[in-house]
């Protein structure tokens, strides 16, 4: 058996956090982002497709640049990430070429996955970077990105790649060991090793964010609940611990091969909360389905009996006679929030016509679906 086909991923996204390549006085942690190199530089050396999201370019650009007067946040994201993303592909450009390895940046917005189209072209895009061995690196455009329409942060971006790119993992690297049982401070809390759909933990995560960063440990979890729904591997570790990347993809294979031989052994538990995938994994529009919540123009409203199909592992799709209601002004083809009462949010999806025809259509029988299960992502 070859390297390749013993590797439990073929094609993995790494998240890298700001605290993990930055300093505390918000310079970039050149020694730290060598390491974190070398260990991407040694998985493709392992046969492993990478795809790096990198945060960073804020917080580097912020030591850079001294502002003439007081700016509000969104402009000093611009400034800040203006002059830090060239610092930071700079950075990564002169480590990688060490190893003979080609870098492409990708900077993209939210409104950039609002449209299929404009998905399918950033996936085609990173797509054919992979295929002539470039190493694509993505971060947010913060330069021309406006508060409203931002990422809640690259937690969120990640996942969105991950599930694009069809990742068989999604690892995400902050600056502590993962999901934790109780306050991380707290020296009696232990580490979540593994989280299955259906785990409830939401009392020990708390809201706190990180000092460079926008998001939390809620805001990861969240994503890493919903990436794990559709059939990726999503595993939060410490980017700060040495060789951790590579420690964590030799863990995962030991792990793989007991699972196939069925044993028993014991392998070493490394610090970090892997979030089990789904078996079966989403098809590759309700995976983008999934993450357009941020894009939805209006929602259907559906009884109880349409939910309880929907919540069911049947395939269903939603019929005129089980909307109750209609929210919004939209068009045929836009996304649209999905309801039952309470109301609870139960998906999203693609709807097959527009907010007039469907409330002419409301409550009737014998008509096409509204959203047909193909374009229908329950959460």
């Amino acid at each position: 058996m070859t390297d390749m086909e013993q590797q439990p991923y073929r094609r993995i996204t790494v998240k890298v956090g700001s605290n993990v390549l930055t300093r505390e006085d918000g310079t970039l942690d050149v020694t730290r982002m060598s390491a974190l190199v070398d260990q991407v530089a040694g998985l493709r050396r392992r046969g492993i497709e990478v795809i790096l999201v990198s945060s960073g370019a804020v917080a580097s650009g912020r030591s850079e640049v001294q502002p003439l007067r007081r700016l509000d946040s969104v402009d000093q994201r611009q400034l800040f990430s203006a002059v830090g993303q060239v610092k930071l592909i700079n950075r990564y450009y002169e480590l990688f070429r060490e190893h003979g390895i080609a870098i492409g940046q990708v900077l993209t917005m939210k409104e950039s996955f609002s449209t299929r189209s404009h998905y399918l072209n950033q996936k085609n895009c990173m797509t054919v970077m992979l295929a002539n061995g470039v190493l694509p690196i993505v971060n947010e455009n913060d330069t021309i990105s406006i508060s409203e329409l931002m990422f809640t942060d690259n937690d969120e971006l990640s996942g969105l790649i991950a599930s694009m790119m069809d990742a068989q993992a999604l690892i995400i690297l902050s600056n502590v060991d993962g999901v934790y049982d109780g306050p991380p401070s707290d020296p009696a809390s232990r580490v979540i090793p593994e989280v299955r759909p259906g785990d409830d933990f939401s009392a020990c995560i708390q809201a706190s964010k990180s000092s460079f960063g926008r998001g939390g440990m809620l805001t990861k979890t969240g994503i890493a609940r919903k990436v794990a729904d559709e059939g990726i591997a999503v595993i939060i570790a410490n980017g700060r611990r040495e060789n951790i990347l590579t420690e964590i993809v030799e863990n995962e294979e030991r792990r793989m091969k007991e699972e196939e031989s069925s044993s028993d052994t014991a392998h070493p538990s490394l610090p970090y909360t892997r979030f089990v995938p789904a078996p079966r994994p989403a098809s590759s529009v309700k995976k983008w389905i999934a993450h357009s919540e941020g894009f939805a123009k209006g929602a259907y409203y559906v009884n109880e009996q349409t939910m309880n199909l929907l919540l069911s592992d049947q395939p269903v799709s939603i019929l005129p006679v089980g909307v109750l209601a209609v929210e919004g002004k939209f068009d045929k083809d836009d996304i649209v929030r999905i309801y039952g009462p309470g109301p609870r949010l139960i998906g999203m999806g693609k709807t097959n016509i527009s907010s007039k025809m469907a409330c002419e259509q409301m409550g009737k029988h014998g008509l096409k679906p509204v959203v047909h299960y193909d374009y229908l992502y329950i959460e």
